[in-house]
């Protein structure tokens, strides 16, 4: 048997144009302080679930999500400011945070559940910087300790991300899976078909 390409396989939040382009601007700020900065330049988005498998998953993969999202409503994510926290003994992470968390650790685990996989801990953030070390965490405090991040937008879809793994290509969107009970009026078939 050939030996099959694995994808690095990723669903994200994506944020409103607006936030997107306010982190943007912070991870340029962090990047000029730094002197550069690997990842710096991905999209914002909030990442709901992350797996490496073969491409001849991908269908099932994509019908187990679509029943996720079938009777998942929109809601409001809001931020309020800019946050670190450890990683491992000697990194940081510099990322907004989600100030009302429930919401995107409910639809997290709702996505663990449907492929049987354990709860695992779990904190919504958008991601700023990771791995600085505690010196590159000094040189930043300055311009985002306690530094307020006050965003709010609709989320009524996520996205579907893939790359091959281990590459350093960039994800490419697979798909957008939207919110069923946002419309509900709009198509009162598509609530008795389940």
């Amino acid at each position: 048997m050939e030996h099959e390409v694995l994808y690095d396989y990723m669903l994200v939040i994506h944020p409103d144009a607006q936030t997107v382009q306010d982190v943007s601007m912070f991870r340029h700020l962090i990047s000029e302080e730094l002197g550069g900065l690997p990842g710096a330049f991905t999209q914002a988005h909030i990442s709901l679930f992350r797996s490496e498998f073969p491409e001849r998953y991908e269908a099932d993969f994509i019908g187990m999500l679509e029943r996720v999202v079938m009777d998942q409503s929109a809601f409001t994510v809001y931020t309020s400011r800019i946050d670190h926290c450890k990683q491992g003994e000697s990194k940081h992470m510099l990322y907004v945070n989600v100030a009302n968390p429930k919401p995107v650790e409910d639809l997290h685990r709702k996505i663990l559940q449907t492929f049987e996989l354990r709860a695992n801990s779990y904190k919504p953030h958008i991601t700023l910087a990771r791995a600085i070390s505690h010196q590159q965490m000094n040189q930043l405090s300055p311009y985002f300790s306690n530094k307020m991040f006050v965003r709010s937008f609709h989320c009524h879809s996520f996205s579907l991300l893939k790359k091959p793994a281990g590459g350093a290509g960039k994800y490419e969107v697979v798909r957008e899976f939207l919110f069923g009970k946002d419309h509900p009026s709009d198509h009162p078939l598509f609530n008795h078909a389940a």
